[in-house]
């Protein structure tokens, strides 16, 4: 059986690591065991955070719906009584549109929160 030489496998794994490691800081860029750990950590952080970047969104989308509800109805309306009203009156608009409804179009948001009401 002939030899198998893997000078040519492990210099493209290492070479995808280290561009992977491009712009760390001290050894973490150019030592191949160093870079590794990083790189796998980063990953780590990577896959964490797209799930965290989700819940921080709906997040920011629930205090300006707040903040714009409260600003209409003068403090009278909160936010959960708000979704409550909305579900109520049929009206199918999920936060993301509601928050960039309360800033670019305060009107259109503004009509929704009495239409809302109007419901009740």
């Amino acid at each position: 059986m002939a030899r198998v030489k893997r000078g040519v496998t492990s210099h493209a794994k290492h070479k995808k690591v280290l561009e992977a490691a491009k712009g760390y800081r001290g050894r973490r860029k150019n030592t191949i065991k160093t870079a590794k750990a990083a790189v796998d950590r980063a990953m780590q952080y990577a896959t964490r955070d797209r799930r965290a970047k989700k819940r921080n969104f709906r997040a920011l989308w629930i205090q300006r719906i707040n903040a714009a509800v409260r600003d209409v109805t003068g403090g009278e309306l909160t936010y959960a009584r708000f979704i409550d009203l909305l579900a109520k009156a049929g009206i199918a608009i999920d936060r993301k549109v509601l928050s960039d409804l309360a800033i670019s179009e305060p009107a259109s948001f503004r009509a929704i929160v009495e239409k809302a009401q109007a419901a009740a």
